[in-house]
């Protein structure tokens, strides 16, 4: 099967999109299914003002003929950015089926950037965007429930996986506690909520952002490493003592997933993501408390937080969001188990007529 995913969000970015997209990419791959990415990286770009590590395309009348020439059986549209934003009206002018997905609180994300601009409009913004999508796909029955409340239709379940074989336990060496937290250094995180803690040991932070100069000089204690991939961010999850995850706006945080499958037990507030990822009192401790949530943290046990994190993969999810897609002609594909290469044929929809 011949699969476009369109997607503002792709390397070289470091963020949860980025993360799940390339898993599923590489598992569809694997699969034996043909995918296409179209990013910012095929198109002229500029830096997005206040957030420069985000390249916002504008040769969009690329994106049509990029699609056609593709000939996808489906296209699934991951970001509501200007390439996603080109697809669906190319896509919706035509006729032509596609699946969305709703990735982060954009509302909310926007909100704390600029208070001046309503949640409502926020949601207004994402209602428009994902009206003609078939199949809208979130992480969490919890933000199934949550948008269905604020008019978004169609709103399917596609839960996330992790890599358990780069994620994974490690000898660590005793001594004082790690405070871990990784992710954009940006204010939606509420990374002072983090580091105006009173902790014992160490706070580290992996990752890079907006925030960064003026968080470093606002506290020169903690440690800031820049982005880390691979082995290295492997090393620093399994190295923590507990990921603190203070904030309050994600969709569903997978760097909590990762640190789990390591052994690293969670700190976060009784909120959105959190909820869904963690088992309190088991793989994590939820409180409205945070410095209370670390130090219940300290004390739980590693080794189940790998296990229950073991249970998620990222092929299952492949699966799942396989099994949501339409076809470009409206047409369900119906339940997808994973091909043989051999019988994959060269099909796809001639759009040249449209």
């Amino acid at each position: 099967m011949r699969v476009l995913i369109v997607s503002d969000a792709w390397a070289p970015q470091v963020n949860g999109v980025v993360t799940s997209l390339q898993a599923l990419v590489s598992e569809l791959r694997g699969l034996g299914h043909l995918v296409k990415v179209l990013s910012p990286q095929d198109f002229r770009h500029v830096p997005c003002p206040s957030y420069p590590e985000i390249p916002l395309a504008w040769d969009l009348w690329r994106v049509g003929p990029a699609i056609r020439d593709f000939r996808p059986d489906c296209v699934h549209l991951a970001t509501e950015g200007p390439l996603g934003w080109a697809a669906r009206n190319w896509l919706t002018r035509r006729g032509l089926a596609f699946s969305s997905a709703i990735h982060t609180r954009f509302p909310e994300y926007v909100n704390t950037r600029w208070p001046w601009i309503a949640l409502r409009w926020g949601y207004a913004f994402l209602r428009r965007f994902h009206r003609p999508s078939q199949a809208v796909l979130v992480s969490t029955e919890r933000l199934r429930e949550e948008f269905a409340g604020q008019g978004l239709n169609r709103l399917r379940l596609w839960r996330k996986g992790v890599d358990t074989s780069l994620f994974q336990p490690r000898e660590r060496q005793a001594g004082t506690p790690v405070f871990l937290y990784v992710g954009r250094l940006a204010a939606e995180k509420n990374l002072r909520a983090f580091l105006d803690l009173d902790l014992p040991g160490e706070k580290r932070l992996v990752g890079d952002g907006p925030e960064r100069e003026v968080l470093q000089r606002d506290y020169p204690q903690a440690q800031f490493f820049g982005y880390l991939q691979g082995g290295a961010l492997a090393e620093q999850f399994a190295a923590a003592s507990v990921l603190v995850f203070p904030s309050r706006t994600d969709t569903l945080g997978l760097v909590m997933l990762e640190a789990l499958a390591c052994g690293t037990p969670v700190a976060a507030f009784p909120v959105a993501g959190p909820l869904d990822v963690l088992q309190p009192g088991l793989t994590g401790i939820m409180d409205e408390d945070l410095a209370q949530a670390c130090h219940g943290a300290l004390q739980l046990d590693r080794q189940l937080c790998a296990e229950q994190a073991a249970r998620q993969s990222w092929r299952a999810s492949a699966l799942e969001f396989l099994n949501s897609q339409p076809r470009l002609d409206g047409e369900p594909l119906g339940q997808v188990s994973p091909p043989r290469l051999v019988d994959l044929p060269n099909v796809g929809l001639d759009l040249k007529s449209t």
